[in-house]
């Protein structure tokens, strides 16, 4: 059974009716790790792991939430102030806070949720949620916002209830993402493009190293202070600096003695990876695979070494693929300290690249890590609709 199909049983057996049925993706990001916050280009896109909701209003004020994983449920009253509460609660709490902000009409709900976005992997599963609960939201009450309001409103809710100072990309390619297609996200204006990802002789392969990582621990916000403060010192010689996306290397070379030397390393990481990402671009649009993976390498360099936010589990798994000739390009994603490596691996070749990573691995840490073959999917959507009355 899928997962669909299983929070549409619960639903119907915890509350009697119909609901609607809503998938919300998780998300790979090929290159662009931590310029989302700094007015950078990423490079996502939405994946076929996903949260399934249902949902339905339920006829009064009074919203009850089951968390189908968990065999968890709360409820609130969405007539009342709604406040931030505990853990997973708030992701769905912020989103109906910062929808009744922007004067939408909020009646109360029940809804069940459940997924398959491994937690903690850096596939965005708290996006997902947002997404869909947002995007579910919308529907079941006819509220006319548009997608792009919806991803300003998960990142709020990030900020507000869940206490991570967050970028927009993972909310943004949750709700845009398109089949077989990569999103280039300015993440200064929002604008973006599709790019497509057409490789049919290759596969993204994801290796969860069974660490699990918390964006709202200290060391994420602290990555953002220190480019913050960067920025700071870099607007005394440029004024026209409004974040490090503004800051060439020669630039950033010039001043570097007037900043700390940690600071200067996670600038250098960011300017560097915004050049990147506009390279990655280029690259496929020449279908150069290679230099997209050389890219790919580099950026994992950068986030261990300048940016540290890498774990030795992560490091191990890349020093494991990128030997290998059948990988193209190799690195950790997501915010860091755990979760998944990406790659891209011959599809022929998919099973021995699997069987060489599961084995060393396990030798070398005890644990099995588990690995995803994914493909570029729609972003959230309504896969159906509860009958008129």
């Amino acid at each position: 059974m899928c997962i669909a199909d299983k929070v549409n049983e619960r639903f119907m057996a915890l509350y009697h009716t119909t609901p609607l049925l809503i998938l919300s993706p998780g998300r790979v990001n090929i290159i662009g790790e931590h310029t989302d916050y700094n007015d950078g280009f990423v490079l996502p896109a939405a994946i076929d792991k996903k949260i399934a909701l249902a949902i339905a209003p339920s006829g009064s004020g009074r919203c009850t939430v089951h968390a189908a994983a968990l065999e968890d449920s709360f409820s609130f009253d969405c007539r009342e102030e709604v406040r931030p509460a505990e853990g997973w609660k708030n992701y769905i709490l912020g989103v109906v806070h910062h929808l009744q902000q922007r004067g939408y009409r909020i009646d109360g709900f029940n809804a069940v949720f459940d997924g398959d976005i491994p937690i903690g992997s850096g596939l965005s599963s708290s996006a997902a949620v947002e997404g869909a609960f947002s995007f579910g939201l919308t529907q079941v009450f006819g509220l006319d916002a548009e997608r792009f309001e919806l991803a300003l409103i998960g990142q709020q809710a990030e900020h507000t209830f869940v206490g991570v100072n967050c970028g927009i990309m993972d909310q943004f390619a949750n709700l845009h993402g398109r089949k077989n297609q990569l999103i280039r996200l300015d993440c200064r204006d929002l604008s973006y493009v599709y790019v497509p990802f057409n490789f049919p002789g290759y596969k993204i392969v994801l290796c969860n190293t069974m660490v699990h990582h918390s964006l709202a621990s200290s060391a994420y916000n602290e990555r953002r202070r220190q480019c913050e403060e960067g920025v700071k010192v870099l607007r005394d010689h440029y004024p026209e600096v409004k974040s490090l996306r503004d800051v060439t290397p020669a630039m950033l070379e010039e001043h570097k003695t007037a900043l700390d030397s940690t600071v200067y390393r996670r600038c250098r990481y960011i300017v560097e990876e915004t050049e990147r990402v506009v390279a990655a671009c280029a690259c496929l649009e020449k279908d150069d695979l290679l230099g997209l993976g050389r890219l790919m390498d580099a950026t994992h360099d950068g986030l261990s070494g300048d940016y540290e936010v890498s774990c030795p589990e992560l490091d191990y798994l890349v020093s494991l693929a990128r030997p290998r000739s059948e990988v193209i390009g190799s690195r950790m994603m997501g915010g860091g300290f755990g979760g998944c490596t990406i790659n891209i691996v011959e599809a022929d070749a998919v099973k021995d690249f699997s069987d060489h990573i599961t084995d060393a691995y396990t030798r070398q840490y005890g644990k099995r890590p588990d690995i995803y073959v994914t493909t570029i999917e729609e972003g959230t959507h309504a896969v159906s609709y509860p009958p008129a009355p």
